[in-house]
């Protein structure tokens, strides 16, 4: 018995029935050889950690564009929390840490630059629409590896594409990913907005922080805990009553007055032109792509889809930089 076989003999023994074993996995769109060391998971994970797209979130906004501070979150400390919250609540219930891993580190991945801004300005423009969850998938099968992609699980895929609300993942361990996700942007948005200024902790209703803490730390620790205790011996990831209740005041809280606050937000009329500027430009321009994606339009691809895939991808500093680039005059020299 080889090391893989030997930790999904472990996995029987140690996991709940309720959890997606490895060796159980629907499989890969591609056939290939197993790996001798690692269940299909945790290979999975380590895809994606080394992938280009991965390591390109350090430089895409969360929700502040271009903050001035070392300690504001980036789309990718974004998605380290998101993970961390969803291996402490994977491991509590005894599921798959490292099917919860993978799905947490590739749900963000196809995050535009400029956040949500970013994600608007796109889905606004092209005909095909842009949701960054659908993008996460298009990037681990067609964009990763020149045009080869991961080749992820169908486990995996499946909880990167349904993480937003709008989804509902098909195991438990996407469910967890999905409940982790906005468990990390509420608490890290409001240590953020409360670090800019923006808001106070005696800003917040009362009629939240009864039911789920007075400060960001205490917050955290009451979701986390509050969906293991529901969710413990069920076949469900789910919140108690007043605690889904509370997240959903909380929720609506954030968004008016940190997601659409003005001087918060004062930046993203510019940032959402840019990102439409720079498509139409590549509408026009297709020769200047990359040869992988001109050969993606050859392969049948739609132009507008592969523009998207383009600007997509740029961190917000390259963005940023191509625009300077071709509409930002220099000065002359000889």
């Amino acid at each position: 018995m080889n090391i893989r076989e030997n930790l999904e003999r472990l996995e029987t023994e140690y996991l709940s029935p309720f959890a997606a074993h490895s060796r159980d996995s629907k499989g890969r769109r591609r056939c290939e050889e197993q790996c001798d060391i690692r269940p299909v998971y945790q290979r999975d994970r380590d895809r994606i950690l080394h992938s280009k797209s991965f390591r390109r979130l350090k430089d895409k906004t969360q929700v502040f564009l271009t903050p001035e501070g070392d300690h504001y979150r980036t789309r990718l400390t974004h998605t380290l929390e998101v993970s961390q919250n969803a291996r402490t609540i994977a491991k509590a219930l005894r599921m798959n840490e490292d099917l919860v891993e993978a799905i947490a580190l590739g749900h963000d991945l196809g995050h535009t630059p400029f956040g949500h801004a970013g994600e608007r300005a796109l889905n606004a423009v092209c005909p095909c629409g842009f949701r960054h969850s659908e993008q996460s998938v298009r990037t681990v099968d067609l964009l990763e590896k020149g045009g080869q992609g991961l080749n992820l699980t169908w486990e995996v895929r499946d909880g990167i594409l349904n993480h937003q609300t709008r989804g509902m993942p098909s195991t438990l361990e996407g469910k967890i990913v999905r409940f982790s996700d906005k468990i990390a942007y509420i608490h890290h948005d409001m240590d953020d907005a409360i670090r800019g200024g923006i808001l106070t902790e005696k800003d917040i209703p009362a009629e939240i922080t009864d039911v789920i803490g007075a400060t960001t730390g205490e917050r955290l620790d009451h979701f986390i805990h509050d969906i293991v205790s529901t969710s413990s011996g069920r076949d469900d990831i789910m919140m108690s009553e007043p605690v889904a209740e509370a997240m959903k005041k909380l929720r609506e809280f954030m968004f008016a007055n940190v997601y659409q606050h003005r001087e918060a937000k004062s930046q993203e009329g510019k940032a959402e032109m840019l990102v439409q500027t720079l498509y139409s430009y590549y509408r026009h321009h297709l020769e200047l792509l990359s040869d992988d994606l001109r050969g993606l339009i050859d392969r049948g691809e739609p132009e507008e889809k592969v523009v998207c895939d383009y600007i997509g991808a740029m961190t917000d500093r390259f963005a940023i930089a191509k625009y300077e680039e071709i509409y930002i005059p220099r000065s002359w020299h000889y």
